[in-house]
């Protein structure tokens, strides 16, 4: 009975620690989750903007015949893929590398069909242990990225497109909608297709003309759509760690109170025990 005893309170203990570690995660993430969510926020109408000045350049300027606004017969596709660098964030990383992977399956028949690029350590191992290439990698980003940390891999995939190696750009990510809620999303980020539809056809004077500054101005808008996507899945990241954090700190209280009341039990059965015993022996001395 005393061993029993012992193993279940070296449990409590080493319950009672894990709770203090994934308390201690849940806090710091939901500090993070704050600070990411303010750079996600701040970044769309940013994002809004650019999007309403290319429209309108490419609604005057007949800017359709542009290459990134080109549908083509799909031959090859190229998906850039989102996820984090470190684990405990529930299931955070895994829906969205499952939808991918999924996809990847119906749609292709063979490796020559699809392309790869990866940000985040999570995904570039997931995709290394199936044995899928990886044209370019992006790991150990900071908790409050910049542009300049994932420009090289969203440059890349963007003039992969111009130059015909992809016939489609897709971008995966999970959409922060709440500290709770993260939407894994799978959406088609080149060609862009209608974003010439519905624009106001405002009358401006371009230098040197309207085609060159859509030139310009189209891949930046693609690389920019990237970094939000990489700022909703920063904040994406936070809220499903706390999430699944919080869990784990409810389930070892839980855990903890259902070992102290076995433990009271045997301790009481124990002392119990121990009674009738001492009873026993004085009667028997009588």
């Amino acid at each position: 009975m005393a061993k029993g005893m012992r193993e279940i309170k070296r449990s409590i203990k080493s319950k009672q620690n894990t709770k203090q570690i994934t308390k201690a995660m849940e806090m710091v993430a939901a500090s993070r989750l704050r600070r990411a969510q303010e750079a996600a926020v701040s970044a769309r109408p940013y994002t809004d903007k650019l999007k309403e000045v290319v429209s309108s350049i490419a609604s005057a300027s007949g800017g359709s015949k542009h290459p990134m606004l080109q549908s083509r017969p799909i031959k090859r596709t190229a998906y850039l893929v989102i996820t984090s660098d470190r684990g405990l964030a529930g299931g955070y990383n895994a829906n969205i590398l499952r939808k991918v992977l999924l996809t990847i399956k119906e749609k292709h028949n063979s490796k020559d069909e699809y392309a790869v690029f990866v940000i985040g350590r999570k995904g570039r191992d997931f995709f290394q242990r199936r044995g899928i290439p990886i044209v370019e990698e992006v790991t150990g980003l900071s908790d409050s990225p910049k542009f300049s940390d994932i420009k090289e891999v969203a440059a890349k995939a963007v003039q992969g497109f111009e130059e015909g190696k992809y016939d489609e750009l897709h971008l995966a990510y999970n959409e922060f909608r709440n500290a709770v809620t993260q939407i894994p999303t799978l959406k088609r980020l080149l060609p862009l297709g209608d974003i010439a539809a519905g624009a106001d056809k405002a009358e401006y004077e371009y230098e040197p003309s309207a085609e060159e500054v859509l030139n310009v101005l189209l891949p930046k808008y693609a690389e920019t759509l990237v970094f939000s996507a990489v700022l909703e899945g920063k904040a994406s990241e936070f809220g499903a760690r706390m999430t699944a954090m919080g869990n784990a700190t409810k389930n070892a209280t839980k855990m903890i109170a259902d070992l102290t009341l076995h433990y009271n039990r045997a301790r009481q059965a124990a002392i119990t025990q121990e009674i009738s015993e001492i009873v026993a022996g004085a009667n028997a001395q009588q």
